[in-house]
């Protein structure tokens, strides 16, 4: 496996990392609502494709509070790992569901970028693992605390993606008909492109299509 290698439905799985109240109210980073589109494209990229995921929390009942159900409302039968500890790689449980997933391709995504995505990244790294970060479905305490630990997570060996990056990735042609009404939806509720669709279908009619005629 090689970082030249594209990112696939068959050789990548999503961790997502706690996507909390608590953990929200401390993003500055990033423009909240965004961060919070931009996971649920990530989520909803992993259910259109077939990707495994894995969802934690940590102190979910005590303090943080739950996942976002914008998520898990997406997995309504999957198991949220709660854990105490700030790197989730620590956890046997997030570790044997990583390791179940049988993918060395591991999107890496959370709040916040500094700890929750960072620790378990350089963990992940150290076994084997390749890591890819979409850097704007996470967030931090300030942009300087979020791009420095991007800046770390990328000389460590992880590569920065963004949320739409990962789907183009995955989606490759226009023309592949059985996901394509699948991302556009999603594009249309989560991004700005689906202003560009919009307007697309308002001025050439419902037919226009990226994959092009029929």
């Amino acid at each position: 496996m090689s970082a030249l290698d594209m990112l696939t439905p068959d050789n990548s799985a999503i961790c997502l990392i706690d996507y909390q109240p608590a953990m929200y109210q401390g993003v500055q980073s990033h423009d909240r609502l965004t961060t919070m589109h931009n996971v649920q494209i990530l989520a909803k990229w992993a259910k259109l494709f077939k990707i495994p995921v894995v969802i934690s929390t940590v102190a979910a009942d005590s303090f943080s509070g739950p996942f976002m159900p914008e998520v898990t409302d997406v997995f309504p039968d999957h198991k949220v790992i709660d854990r105490t500890s700030m790197n989730s790689w620590l956890d046997p449980h997030f570790r044997d569901a990583v390791h179940a997933t049988g993918r060395k391709k591991v999107v890496v995504a959370g709040l916040w970028t500094e700890a929750c995505v960072l620790f378990p990244t350089l963990d992940m790294l150290k076994e084997g693992f390749e890591i890819y970060v979409p850097a704007d479905a996470c967030g931090d305490v300030s942009m300087e605390a979020h791009n420095r630990a991007m800046d770390r997570v990328v000389q460590a060996g992880a590569v920065p993606i963004t949320a739409l990056q990962y789907v183009f990735e995955l989606q490759q042609d226009w023309a592949r008909a059985e996901t394509y009404q699948g991302v556009m939806d999603i594009l249309y509720a989560h991004s700005p492109y689906g202003i560009q669709v919009h307007f697309s279908k308002w001025a050439l009619g419902e037919h226009a299509s990226e994959a092009g005629s029929a």
